[in-house]
């Protein structure tokens, strides 16, 4: 496993990222493909005995239960000194006033709530996982700055925004003295790239480590373009927001992957990995595992090196894309509605 420092922090992270969104109670949040503790268990188990020692989860997943999960495995199979836990904060926790956003006040409680269900005293990287246009950027950083001070909270790391909007906060923070955000976790792969325009340039700028969310497109770079769909695909609520609409164009891409790994003999996988790795702004990708061979995969794809001809094809086919993953509630919840 190769190990980088974390932006311009001291911290040192694993150049792969445990995603931790496929461990929570299925009936929890409509994830009927999540999984309990015990399938979790073995897949805690290898990431650790492959190195992994970055582990990123979110309070909004499966209604907390991953966080749960989460906690309870790295305490029981690793050293707490050794890993580095990180969360997130705003999608809302019930229905009713305060319970969700990145006011003060929610975010003072949602802390306190990450830290009993992982079962620590403090997060490694506590991340806001959207932006909360109702509340003042100097309420958020100052809210922050807090609680780093109050010792619950190591790191800060700020989830898909525009790039205008992270810079201003950076901004702000930098002027008032108070913690800066270190990390940016935006969604990166082979069939969106829209964060190459302007994100990615400015945290490679200002020194932000990037941890990019769904580096194989939710599964749909690890297998051709007509392949069988997964229970994943099939019941999760972010596939039509995020694919549907480019289909045709982003079928080319998947196919070029396919042709490389087939040249390669390798998964497709490991392709479509090994090119956002090598993304000269990235640090380390957020992986997903709910098979054994995911984790080999995302592994061997650190030694898998592309040359220039193979990227160039695997970009060609590209086209631009609208902005997306940037909703601030999840389907379902868009808005908190309150009847009096």
């Amino acid at each position: 496993m190769e190990y980088v420092k974390f932006g311009q922090s001291g911290l040192d992270v694993s150049r792969l990222c445990l995603g931790c969104m496929s461990f929570g109670d299925p009936q929890a949040e409509g994830h009927d493909w999540t999984m309990q503790e015990d399938e979790a268990r073995p897949f805690f188990r290898q990431a650790l005995e492959a190195g992994i020692n970055f582990f990123d989860t979110a309070n909004a997943y499966s209604g907390g239960t991953s966080e749960t999960i989460t906690g309870k495995l790295l305490m029981e199979m690793g050293n707490r000194d050794e890993l580095v836990i990180a969360t997130k904060g705003f999608f809302r926790w019930k229905q009713a006033p305060n319970t969700g956003g990145l006011s003060a006040k929610a975010l003072m409680h949602a802390v306190d709530d990450s830290l009993r269900r992982l079962g620590t005293d403090y997060i490694d990287l506590y991340q806001v996982h959207r932006l909360d246009p109702s509340v003042p950027m100097e309420e958020i950083i100052e809210a922050l700055d807090a609680i780093v001070r109050s010792g619950k909270v190591r790191y800060l790391g700020a989830s898909s925004m525009y790039a205008w909007q992270f810079q201003k906060l950076l901004h702000l923070a930098q002027d008032a003295g108070l913690h800066q955000f270190i990390s940016m976790q935006n969604y990166v792969n082979l069939i969106y790239r829209e964060e190459e325009r302007e994100m990615l340039p400015l945290c490679a700028d200002a020194g932000i480590a990037v941890m990019p969310w769904s580096p194989l497109a939710r599964g749909k770079l690890a297998r051709p373009a007509d392949g069988a769909s997964t229970q994943r695909s099939q019941t999760d609520r972010l596939q039509s927001v995020l694919y549907d609409q480019t289909q045709d164009a982003d079928a080319k891409v998947i196919s070029e992957v396919e042709r490389i790994a087939g040249s390669r003999g390798v998964p497709m996988a490991q392709i479509a990995l090994a090119w956002v790795l090598q993304k000269p702004a990235v640090t380390s990708p957020v992986i997903g595992a709910t098979k054994a061979g995911h984790i080999d995969d995302a592994v061997a794809a650190l030694d898998l090196k592309l040359t220039p001809e193979e990227i160039a094809a695997l970009e060609k086919p590209y086209v631009s894309h609208e902005v997306t993953g940037l909703f601030t509630m999840p389907p379902g919840d868009l808005k908190l509605t309150i009847k009096l």
